[in-house]
């Protein structure tokens, strides 16, 4: 008898069974949550290792030589990953993006890529499969990633200033050559390309208007995100966030822009135009204006945990139910029990003690399910 065996996974976080309910049901692409949200978007962590060193993501004091990142028996494989995502798909989910830690890092990439590119909605309509990156790797990744399949990328880039911005990665990386991917990127065709700026107060808020001056005219879309109370380790402090309304004074004060609607519902970030022509920016308001309301959202970890919320305590995971034989139906199931036991709305819960809130609960990291 051959006898196999599945090495448990730390216990880096709490996670909750995912349940398999008495009655299966087959999907219909409509489900909904207990506060009538759809199921859109599903963020996907394709690693938890980064290397970068961010400070209000991954800060070097915490995320040292000797932290203990998942070991590869943890991690979920290519084929695991589609088969969820597969499952999401005809519950709805028609936007698959990419994350990490950085997933550009994930050994082979380009594989996945694939195998997702070829999942159509019950519609029989192709993913929106987009990849979010700090663009270390995306020069050389470029060409393959819109090879396999990959619709857009998504670049974080907290500054053009080359002193700002290697304090902030952390680890002396150049900002040329992220600059040089997204070139690369847009030349590929994985566009249009949008390009995320956390601004932290006293670090790189004056770095706002001279980003917005420098991606203006260009095809790129800037996107302001404010400083978020995103898991324990970044010491977030409520009054280093630059609220979105002052980073839109800022840039308009120079360039004056104009709001402009939303391309869908449940965006993220409220977008303006420039008066002129020159293009847009979005700001992500998640501190100041929550938009938990409208949010379509569920994240699947590196190690197969379902997370209803960027702000959750704990998971559901799926990856025992793959793992120990359970069939589509079971999973599918499972997928549509948790999504309309979901109740999050943490953002819309700050008050104006949103320092105590922040701290009430120790909150997954970002750099485990992804931005």
């Amino acid at each position: 008898m051959v006898v196999k065996v599945i090495p448990i996974a730390e216990q880096r976080y709490p996670d909750r069974p995912a349940v398999i309910p008495d009655v299966l049901e087959t999907p219909t692409g409509l489900l909904s949550d207990t506060l009538s949200r759809p199921l859109r978007d599903l963020r996907i962590s394709v690693t938890d290792r980064c290397n970068f060193r961010c400070v209000y993501c991954m800060p070097k004091e915490v995320f040292d030589k000797d932290y203990a990142f998942l070991p590869q028996s943890s991690l979920l494989t290519f084929e695991e990953i589609t088969r969820i995502a597969r499952h999401f798909v005809a519950h709805g989910v028609n936007k698959i993006r990419l994350t990490g830690g950085e997933p550009l890092l994930r050994k082979n990439i380009e594989k996945l890529i694939e195998m997702l590119a070829m999942l159509r909605t019950p519609g029989g309509t192709p993913l929106d499969l987009t990849l979010t990156t700090n663009g270390s790797l995306l020069a050389r990744k470029a060409q393959s990633l819109k090879d396999a399949g990959l619709t857009r990328v998504t670049v974080s880039l907290d500054s053009l200033d080359e002193t700002v911005f290697q304090r902030m990665n952390d680890v002396d990386f150049p900002v040329a050559e992220v600059l040089h991917g997204i070139d690369v990127a847009q030349q590929v065709g994985l566009g249009p390309i949008k390009v995320n700026m956390v601004v932290k107060g006293g670090m790189n808020d004056q770095e706002i208007v001279p980003m917005a001056r420098y991606f203006k005219d260009t095809p790129v879309i800037l996107r302001f995100i404010e400083y978020m109370d995103v898991g324990a380790s970044n010491g977030w402090k409520l009054d280093e966030v630059i609220p979105s309304a002052e980073v839109v004074r800022r840039i308009s004060a120079e360039m004056p822009l104009v709001e402009t609607q939303s391309n869908y519902t449940g965006e993220t970030a409220a977008r303006w135009r420039y008066r002129d022509g020159g293009g847009e920016i979005g700001v992500i308001a998640s501190v100041t204006q929550a938009f938990c309301g409208d949010c379509t959202r569920a994240r699947l970890s590196t190690e197969g945990r379902v997370y209803t919320c960027l702000f959750a305590s704990a998971g559901h995971d799926l990856r025992s139910l793959l793992r120990n034989g359970h069939s589509d139906a079971e999973v599918e199931s499972a997928i549509a029990h948790l999504w309309r036991q979901r109740g999050d709305r943490y953002s819309q819960l700050r008050t104006i003690n949103t320092e105590g809130l922040a701290q009430a609960r120790r909150k997954v990291e970002m750099s485990y399910i992804g931005g």
